[in-house]
């Protein structure tokens, strides 16, 4: 028998950004390690490859064609291109081997804390998220799913960089307890920022997040170790990930090489972009493991500050191509965490998260039981403290995987300060539940997926 090809559309979504033409050169420089005078002529002349840029001309005339510099500038650009993205209309156009319309998975960022943010990125906690939730809400729009992204802080705090660093990065977490607290939401699907991981997010994500949509290893050629910024593994460093669209568990001490960890990774290439990008080659792989009998996920990136209708057209144009090359392989339009459950063959049990805050000998203690086995050590714990701080904190192991206490006192938390406390938790089958409640035992939020 013939497998599938689920087709999973990663959007790092960060809402819009504002490049002038001075950070345009920037960039420029950043590729090429030539410094230009900023003009819009000049740009115009790197499109048409009219200036000697040591070798690099092919490659920036691509990078900073007109496409690709059509960026989604205001939040009213960003809804005016999803109002078509998210159409009845628009979605029919792109329809799988089943009929079924094109599907986005929403992978959302808090760029909070930061200092300086001369991109006019959209900052702050719920930003993004709140912007999306409404357009969906207001729309009725019942399709897709929204999934976590983060981005690490730079040393000087600037929204336009990129860095490394989750150690240095508290917004992470944070974003992780207000999005559970406030907004019932806890993730099972994730996307590093710029595509990087190291290992203190890798070991992060082996806590909680069972589907991590990250590895890019392509074949790395000279060329590629030419370009500033990914030379050297500097950002996005996959390069002894295996390079076909087999997923595998990473190793504890290298995320990526196959080892017995929990959570499973997959690969995501890019469009639209310069470097590891989707071609008809890996898109022709992808239908050649279905055609040997192997469910397959094919996932790419796109960022939803740039026009995507081009990317999903021109990913859909190779994916006809395959079809034709391959006609007994069926290709679906899939969500990040359905496409997981269905190649990994994951059954979909629930897990039940009980919770209960008792007083025992003048103690207030919360206790927390799952029906199944966590997904990590212990669920994700947060607080709301009055005064509108967020805390997160571990539990005590009462038995392992299944049954955690928390207990409130001078070493800890005060009873008195406690608004909400949020607790979260995946399974091993990337199911999972979560709790908000007081400690009256009031439910304040409660969901499983």
């Amino acid at each position: 028998m013939n497998g599938n090809v689920y087709v999973v559309h990663c959007i790092d979504t960060e809402g819009p950004l504002n490049e002038s033409i001075t950070a345009t050169f920037d960039r420029v420089y950043g590729l090429t390690g030539i410094r230009l005078k900023p003009s819009y002529e000049t740009l115009e002349k790197i499109q048409r490859k009219e200036i000697d840029l040591g070798g690099f001309e092919e490659v920036a005339s691509y990078v900073f064609s007109k496409r690709f510099q059509s960026y989604c500038r205001t939040w009213y650009e960003v809804e005016d291109m999803l109002s078509d993205l998210t159409s009845d209309g628009f979605r029919k156009k792109y329809k799988d081997s089943y009929g079924n319309g094109w599907t986005y998975s929403w992978f959302i960022v808090d760029l909070a804390d930061f200092v300086t943010n001369p991109r006019d990125r959209a900052l702050g906690y719920h930003n993004v998220w709140d912007h999306y939730k409404q357009f969906y809400a207001l729309h009725d729009i019942e399709y897709d799913e929204f999934q976590w992204h983060a981005h690490p802080m730079s040393t000087y705090g600037e929204a336009n960089r990129c860095a490394t660093s989750y150690i240095n990065s508290p917004h992470i977490l944070q974003s992780l307890a207000r999005r559970l607290i406030d907004k019932g939401f806890f993730p099972n699907c994730f996307r590093p920022g710029y595509h990087t991981e190291r290992p203190d997010s890798h070991w992060l994500l082996e806590q909680y997040i069972p589907f991590d949509y990250a590895n890019q290893a392509v074949e790395f050629t000279e060329y590629d170790r030419e370009q500033g910024g990914i030379a050297d593994g500097r950002n996005g460093d996959w390069r002894r990930a295996p390079s076909t669209w087999e997923p595998y568990h990473p190793s504890h001490d290298d995320y990526q090489v196959p080892g017995d960890c929990r959570r499973t990774i997959f690969r995501c290439l890019n469009v639209g972009t310069r470097m590891r990008c989707m071609t008809q080659d890996e898109v022709d792989k992808a239908f050649a493991r279905a055609d040997a009998g192997e469910d397959t996920i094919i996932a790419f990136a796109d960022h939803d500050f740039r026009d995507m209708r081009p990317d999903i057209e021109d990913m859909y144009d190779m994916l006809k191509s395959a079809e034709k090359r391959f006609p007994n392989v069926k290709w679906v339009n899939a969500k990040a965490s359905e496409a997981a459950k269905k190649v990994l063959k994951l059954s979909d049990t629930p897990i039940h998260l009980n919770t209960e805050v008792k007083r025992y000998k003048g103690k207030c203690i919360l206790v927390v039981e799952t029906d199944q086995d966590s997904f990590g050590p212990q669920p994700f714990l947060a607080f709301k403290l009055r005064g509108g701080r967020y805390y997160l904190d571990n539990f005590d192991f009462q038995e392992p995987r299944r049954k955690w206490t928390y207990t409130f006192d001078a070493d800890t938390i005060h009873e008195e300060d406690v608004e909400a406390i949020g607790i979260a938790t995946n399974s091993l089958v990337g199911t999972g539940a979560l709790k908000v409640i007081t400690l009256n035992n009031v439910i304040l939020k409660e969901r499983m997926w």
